[in-house]
């Protein structure tokens, strides 16, 4: 299982704020770390639309993603700091000018967000580097997913695929938990899951249900400032999520053969219960349901679970309250 806190842009553009956020995920269980490096002029226009107003401070979607670039000299140390707090430094590049930057950074596998699935200019970039790569599906029908499937295997790029619903934050009806096994049954590649809902259960079930890669946003609280805050979990919270994780994907590993009991002999033998009678009964008396108790343990008298077998029998003996009820008990 790779699990992935991604900052996106929780940093606002405040190197520091990086800093802190490496700091305070190190040691809570999770893998990498995961940015997004934007390069406007490569990647935007002052022709897109300014689809939510962050701040007073940009007056267009181009200003806000020039304030989110940082230089090389600021991503090489980013990376040595999420070096240095044993996570794997991860990042979505959004232009081939990004790839650039990344691959003198240095990459270990890249990301590749929901609206670039199909951006095949990019894909053919990151395929030339021969790194592997990570998908998003958010926005992408299954149609789109195969165009973007056959040109990575043509590319011969090792791939995997997360199921990822672009809407922030994500309802519990847009989750597409189901889409999990469509898509591990459509492509016979890794499989996993970006989340954007802020709650940790989601993430859980998800692993369950058969994610080998989680991805989430990370943020200190849901009511900083920032696009993502209220899609993102919070970092006080991802130990918790780490450890039910890692306690799913062990559980999955080790599936339980429900056609063979027999390492519960013991336990069975404590635990489960003989037959007995509730009152004095005298010999010759006819047996009814009314009659019987079931004690514990197993193998002093006829097992509980074939009570219906001495239902108007007559007794061969005089028998005592809770005595147990024995096979030679019984007239056949």
């Amino acid at each position: 299982m790779l699990i992935i806190a991604e900052i996106a842009q929780a940093h606002n553009g405040s190197i520091q704020k990086v800093y802190d956020y490496i700091d305070a995920l190190e040691g809570t269980g999770i893998d990498a770390i995961k940015f997004q490096t934007h390069i406007a002029e490569a990647e935007s226009s002052i022709h897109e639309p300014f689809r939510v107003k962050f701040s007073d401070q940009d007056a267009t979607r181009f200003d806000y993603w020039k304030r989110m670039e940082f230089s090389k000299e600021q991503w090489i140390e980013i990376k040595r700091r999420c070096k240095k707090a044993g996570l794997e430094f991860m990042s979505s590049p959004f232009s081939n000018a990004a790839v650039d930057l990344l691959e003198e950074i240095g990459m270990q596998r890249y990301k590749v967000g929901s609206g670039e699935v199909n951006n095949f200019l990019l894909l053919e970039k990151i395929a030339a580097t021969g790194k592997p790569v990570i998908v998003s599906s958010g926005m992408s029908s299954f149609a789109e997913l195969d165009e973007t499937v056959r040109f990575l295997k043509e590319k011969k790029v090792d791939f995997s695929i997360l199921q990822c619903t672009t809407s922030y934050p994500t309802a519990p009806e847009q989750y597409g938990l189901n889409v999990i096994q469509e898509l591990k049954d459509r492509y016979d590649v890794p499989i996993g899951y970006s989340d954007h809902s802020a709650d940790i259960g989601t993430c859980i079930a998800a692993t369950a249900l058969g994610a080998e890669i989680l991805e989430f946003h990370a943020v200190f609280s849901h009511s900083d400032f920032g696009p993502d805050a209220t899609s993102s979990i919070e970092i006080k919270d991802i130990p918790t999520m780490v450890k039910s994780v890692r306690n799913i994907t062990l559980s999955r590993k080790h599936p339980i053969d429900k056609s063979n009991s027999t390492q519960y002999a013991e336990l069975k033998r404590i635990f489960e219960k003989s037959l007995s009678v509730n009152k004095d009964l005298p010999k010759g008396y006819i047996l009814t349901f009314n009659d019987l108790e079931a004690k514990k343990p197993k193998g002093y008298g006829i097992d509980a679970s074939q009570f219906e077998s001495v239902i108007g029998k007559p007794i061969t003996k005089a028998l005592k309250k809770w005595d147990f009820l024995t096979q030679d008990c019984i007239h056949e």
